[in-house]
């Protein structure tokens, strides 16, 4: 069934998917057949109409279909999931009689067993227990596989060895490699000359170590609609605009423009009867102005909005509400944009050392279609 590499981590949200996607297109492009899925799939389209359609046929993880379309994978090799990752399913598994005997495992297995002669690249769930209810955490398929694991690893400190070594313990021999990942870029130097060599030391092959990206970890405005459940007052035809950074415009004008000229990329929150930091806002690079409390905007401010092409919003949520909602949303969205695939490909291809993986793994890492 081909050789299969799981990438992990040991908390969710850890850049994964922007992991998977460098190294796809670097397997791709080296002339190996590619097979890409997640045996518990934690993201499903959320629109009705979708919903029904996709659940009734093969359950394909809205990250997996992206991987696939960014990449050009074959639909036919991308790998269904066996299990959707919420409420309702694990309700009915741990009401299963039969709990430990890992069925959702030998399902996945089994999907495995043909004569594909390429590798089987496999996105974890979020964490080393995750998917221990349905026999698809990350232990129990590579050791059911034989499987070799790369962690991509959010890095804090040198505190955060110690996820390190408990994954090392429980994956044994299966763990070849980690990544660090969301590394403050002015750090990225110490590490690679001091951490770096010390976790070698203790067994650990560093195979990148690659900064915080702002852009990664930016949402879209359609998302903070989505989240906030706000209503669109212009611009709905913007809401692909990315944001990455939040301003709170609760100061006097003149102190707001000094900050606002010193941000990029911004969602501004506001009330709704600021209409001077309004103006102020949209003057800046402001992606989206979200307007809480009560009253409307003025026309003068709609008008300008308009012409500045910046989505306007009004919440219900108060503004500290609003701001807690925005914060939550930074990091923890899936990567599905074509701007930030782009930008996958070259952070993995400057920051990880791709050549020595594929050396560990036997493989070839150049194109050898015409040698």
């Amino acid at each position: 069934m081909g050789k299969t590499l799981m990438i992990g981590s040991s908390e969710p949200f850890s850049g994964k998917s922007a992991f998977v996607l460098g190294l796809a297109r670097r397997l791709i492009a080296a002339n190996h057949k590619v097979r890409f899925g997640k045996p518990l799939a934690t993201s499903i389209e959320l629109d009705m109409e979708i919903v029904a359609p996709v659940r009734s046929g093969p359950l394909i993880d809205d990250d997996v279909r992206f991987v696939g379309e960014t990449l050009g994978i074959p639909d036919q090799q991308l790998i269904p999931s066996i299990h959707l990752l919420e409420p309702d399913s694990a309700d009915k598994r741990l009401a299963n009689s039969n709990l430990l005997a890992g069925s959702g495992f030998d399902v996945f297995k089994q999907k495995l067993q043909d004569d594909f002669d390429g590798i089987n690249l496999l996105e974890a769930a979020g964490t080393l227990y995750e998917g221990l209810l349905y026999g698809l955490s990350l232990g129990q398929l590579a050791r059911g596989l034989d499987a070799n694991v790369i962690l991509v690893h959010l890095w804090q400190n040198s505190c955060s060895v110690d996820a390190l070594l408990a994954a090392k313990e429980q994956l044994g021999n299966h763990l070849i490699g980690i990544v660090l990942n969301v590394v403050s870029p002015d750090e990225v130097q110490t590490l690679e000359s001091s951490v770096v060599p010390s976790l070698e030391a203790l067994g650990f092959v560093v195979f990148g170590v690659m900064p915080r990206s702002p852009l990664l970890r930016s949402v879209t405005v359609g998302e903070l609609v989505r989240r906030l459940e706000a209503r669109i007052i212009c611009c709905a035809d913007r809401l692909d605009l990315m944001v990455e950074t939040l301003s709170i415009g609760a100061m006097n004008v003149n102190s707001a423009m000094e900050f606002f000229r010193r941000r990029r990329n911004m969602a501004v929150v506001t009330g709704a009867d600021r209409t001077d930091i309004q103006l102020a806002a949209l003057e800046a690079s402001t992606q989206c102005l979200i307007l809480t409390g009560a009253g409307e905007p003025l026309p003068q401010l709609i008008n300008r909005a308009e012409e500045l092409e910046v989505p306007l919003l009004k919440v219900d949520h108060d503004t500290l509400s609003t701001v807690e909602v925005i914060e939550q949303a930074f990091g923890h969205v899936r990567l599905h944009e074509n701007v930030k695939a782009t930008y996958a490909f070259r952070l993995v291809e400057e920051h990880c050392d791709l050549d020595r993986l594929f050396l560990n793994l036997g493989l070839s890492s150049r194109n050898t279609k015409h040698c």
